[in-house]
């Protein structure tokens, strides 16, 4: 049996909270919140209850196999009701798409209707070079670190894999069509990539929401961070909340331990990091190698959030709605270049699921709006998200580009709150974003964090390490990283 420590109680230090304590491990989970989840954060007032991160997830067989690993399955713990339709998307031009859930065939008709004759084959195309990519990395990306075999493999076959062209380059290809390039790149850009600059690979992930849905926590996601949290206290880990960690302690060159900002030491034989390897590289453990590795990563944009709690229903209103700008590659530049400040006609996205447990009463409905946004800073690239009113003129910005694009509701609203860049950086200390890096290049699939540090007895968990951010993918690395570890 070892003494684990793991720094953070996001979803991924909590899963793997659960799995290592399930082996047979002594484990203690420290969060310097004062509540669990990391960016699977929610936030209450008046009887309304807001998703601030995320608003649903995909691949529930990832926390499936986690619950029934366990204990008893995750079924039976919390309350999953499949989004549909998957997202409504709606162009300037006044077109809307209600792409259905786990329907590759319905997709097509959708499409072909929506957009012209070929969309569908052509958006189906993209899907098949997705599935393709999923099954060449799934095992050695997503489920477990890639060998020196795999690396290999991945060299001598770059364009089979994903890994030969930009997303951009690949949808070139085969469509005229702006309108279903937004599309496919949105997923690549919810991810804190340029499709611009991302690999192919990426068409990876609207395959796996096609193909294993959108799901709705009825409650909130926080729902499923309290359950895992719950799990890894039944399967005797400890969880304790308000202590900040300010360094991770080495003996004889492998991590020993924690120090607290309160002077306590914390022993450990295995330290598992749910920081952000920015974070964790430059302010917790002096690791110089590391440190440059994880600098020469492009970093994800954050997020600008307003919570808007309404007067009224709104007829017709899907769980999920993305309103495009009539130019992306403009707010691209913003996000992924030299930002001298917010993005003036951003792509915003609207999630407000029919759920009595997120609102006061029938006549009345949240919404959370998020846009992308410059992370916090004063350096290139970066927005002083502090400056004097930009928050809420931003706010007022966001609310008028909602109007304008079909969805005026400033006449219905009770409150609103605006969280910036600088709030999520604040609140859970992942820089401003909760994606970890970009997928900046065509090999950045296999150069972010790994999973295991060069440090021997430290191990990193979470959005900023393999395989990449996401609900999903935050479980599949606490899986990883637990098998790491292995068994007492």
């Amino acid at each position: 049996m070892a003494q684990v420590v793991i720094v953070g109680a996001g979803l991924g230090g909590l899963a793997t909270a659960a799995r290592l304590a399930d082996f047979g491990h002594d484990v203690t989970v420290l969060e310097q919140a004062p509540t669990v989840g990391g960016s699977v954060e929610t936030f209450v007032r008046d009887g309304f209850r807001f998703d601030t991160g995320p608003t649903s997830f995909t691949l529930p067989a990832v926390f499936r196999d986690l619950f029934r690993a366990t204990g008893r399955p995750l079924d039976r713990v919390i309350d999953l009701a499949p989004v549909e339709p998957a997202c409504r998307y709606r162009f300037v031009d006044g077109v809307e798409v209600d792409l259905p859930n786990t329907s590759r065939a319905g997709a097509m008709r959708v499409l072909e209707g929506a957009l012209g004759a070929g969309a569908g084959h052509t958006w189906d195309g993209w899907l098949r070079h997705g599935e393709r990519t999923w099954r060449a990395v799934r095992g050695a990306v997503t489920e477990s670190p890639p060998t020196r075999r795999d690396l290999l493999r991945f060299a001598t076959r770059p364009r089979a894999l994903g890994l030969g062209r930009s997303l951009r380059a690949f949808v070139a290809r085969s469509t005229a069509d702006v309108r279903l390039r937004m599309l496919l790149e949105r997923f690549a850009a919810d991810a804190g990539s340029d499709p611009r600059r991302a690999p192919s690979a990426l068409a990876v992930l609207p395959y796996v929401e096609q193909t294993f849905g959108t799901w709705h926590v009825r409650g909130g996601m926080h729902r499923l961070a309290e359950a895992t949290r719950d799990r890894a206290l039944e399967r005797g880990a400890r969880v304790r909340t308000g202590v900040a960690v300010d360094a991770i302690l080495t003996s004889g060159g492998r991590a020993s331990g924690v120090h607290l900002a309160d002077g306590e030491l914390v022993p450990a034989d295995v330290v598992v990091a749910n920081a952000d390897a920015e974070h964790l590289y430059r302010d917790l453990i002096d690791s110089p190698r590391e440190r440059r590795r994880s600098e020469r990563c492009g970093r994800a944009p954050s997020v600008f959030t307003i919570l808007l709690a309404l007067r009224g229903r709104t007829p017709g209103l899907s769980h999920r709605t993305v309103l495009f700008p009539a130019d992306t590659d403009s707010e691209f530049d913003m996000l992924f270049g030299e930002a001298t400040g917010p993005v003036g006609d951003p792509t915003l996205y609207v999630s407000s699921p029919d759920d009595p447990a997120l609102r006061p009463g029938p006549d009345a409905e949240g919404w959370t709006v998020h846009v992308r946004a410059p992370r916090h800073g004063s350096a290139p690239g970066t927005v002083d998200w502090t400056a004097t009113g930009l928050a809420e003129a931003y706010g007022d910005r966001v609310m008028a580009v909602l109007a304008a694009r079909g969805l005026n509701v400033r006449d219905r609203v009770l409150w609103r709150v605006v969280l910036t860049p600088y709030d999520r950086e604040r609140i859970t200390g992942s820089g401003g974003s909760s994606l970890g890096p970009s997928f900046a290049g065509l090999w950045s699939l296999t150069r972010r964090p790994a999973n295991r540090s060069s440090v021997p007895g430290l191990f990193l968990v979470g959005a900023s390490t393999r395989p990449g951010g996401g609900v999903p993918f935050v479980g599949l690395s606490a899986s990883v990283v637990a098998d790491l570890i292995g068994r007492a």
